[in-house]
């Protein structure tokens, strides 16, 4: 299962009324995808709706959408937004990674 904070709901809440996005059907598509420093990389993006294999995550009125493949690495993974005074965005806390790059954006399982 994956985590949402509530400030990544806010967050993600926030996108899809900027974007025009239903919250009732759309919601954020995370993934991993081959590359980066470290082996592999987080994915994200708006949709307008989940694909039919999706894990779908329903956390303080946002939704997650996530692949099968992409499940099996992110399977207790919590997702936060974090502003801070020189980077602002979502974080992964992702205890099936054994090595992360320096930037936060790639991983080892």
């Amino acid at each position: 299962m994956i985590q949402v904070t509530e400030k990544a709901a806010a967050k993600i809440r926030e996108l899809l009324e900027k974007e025009g996005v239903s919250p009732e059907s759309g919601g954020l598509r995370i993934g991993v995808q081959g590359g980066g420093c470290s082996g592999l990389s987080y994915a994200m993006r708006l949709e307008t709706q989940s694909r039919g294999r999706d894990k779908v995550v329903e956390a303080f009125g946002a939704r997650v959408f996530v692949d099968p493949k992409s499940l099996l690495y992110l399977n207790d993974t919590t997702l936060d937004y974090r502003e801070e005074l020189m980077r602002r965005g979502f974080v992964f806390e992702n205890p099936r990674a054994t090595r992360t790059c320096g930037c936060g954006s790639s991983f080892t399982a």
